[in-house]
């Protein structure tokens, strides 16, 4: 099982002991242009998590390549590049460019407009671009999210990431839009029933890796997306606030190892998948 970070919850060159920390760093999102993003206000605290709506800022792909990459690549930890556009051949055209790394390929980012092709689309666009590692990261949105990683399978993708965000509304003191845009993709504690559901969908129509992310905060919360079908599991909003968390993560993990008798993380996966098939299976009164 790797331990990653979700993309945009941890800048690795102002924390590299952080991202070295975990098995694999992934970077904020490219872009084909620098992107300034969404006006102020841009983020927003909630009860029970919060809303961003950063809106894709970077500073586009030929600045990411030739600066921050390499910087990158010093820090010593295997690299997840995530990748934007607006259209299929922008997403393929940064492919095309990355090289040895694995790429996540950004299909359901809340705050920005979305391509016009499917998600299925711009993987296979990306696929014949490259021969990279590709990953799609996917919202729950879809009512049927069996359908979708079907479908981004047959398009050639290796893994899938889920969940991102999920578009949400705070409002100020005086009932207006706490974020300058409005919506925004809201994360944290909450989501986590969310996460659990659509990895144990997906997990359901693929035997691809899944790299279960959302509201995860401790090793019993690992353990769960492993038991619900996830391979591998990603921190982020815990980040912000613990930059221990890895560490304190994996101690938690392998306490709750130990607690169930489980030699290691493998030992719970699908286990909680497996349960739910049995009762499907058995006989109706």
């Amino acid at each position: 099982m790797l331990l990653l970070n979700a993309s945009g919850c941890l800048d690795a060159l102002t924390a590299p002991d952080v991202a070295r920390s975990l098995d694999a760093f992934v970077t904020k999102t490219v872009t084909p242009e620098p992107r300034a993003g969404n006006p102020p206000v841009r983020i927003a605290e909630t009860s029970f998590g919060m809303l961003n709506a950063i809106g894709l800022a970077n500073p586009g792909r030929a600045a990411f390549l030739r600066d921050t990459l390499p910087r990158l690549r010093e820090i010593g930890v295997p690299l997840w590049v995530s990748v934007g556009g607006f259209a299929a051949h922008e997403f393929a055209e940064t492919c095309a460019q990355l090289g040895d790394v694995t790429i996540e390929l950004n299909l359901s980012c809340p705050n920005v407009d979305e391509a016009p092709e499917s998600g299925a689309e711009i993987v296979r666009a990306c696929r014949e671009a490259t021969a990279s590692p590709l990953y799609a990261k996917l919202s729950p949105h879809s009512w049927d999210i069996g359908e979708t990683v079907r479908a981004i399978e047959a398009a050639g993708a290796d893994g899938l990431t889920m969940i991102n965000t999920l578009r949400g509304v705070a409002l100020d003191p005086h009932l207006r839009p706490s974020l300058a845009r409005g919506a925004g993709g809201y994360s944290g504690p909450a989501l986590r029933p969310v996460a659990l559901a659509a990895v144990m969908a997906a997990r359901r129509a693929t035997q691809l890796p899944i790299v279960g992310m959302g509201g995860v905060e401790t090793g019993r919360h690992v353990l769960e997306l492993i038991a619900c079908g996830a391979t591998d599991v990603a921190l982020g909003t815990v980040l912000f606030a613990d930059s221990g968390a890895p560490a304190r993560v994996r101690d938690e993990l392998a306490g709750e190892l130990e607690k169930l008798g489980f030699d290691d993380p493998g030992d719970a996966y699908c286990a909680a998948l497996e349960s739910v098939a049995s009762l499907e299976n058995s006989p109706k009164s």
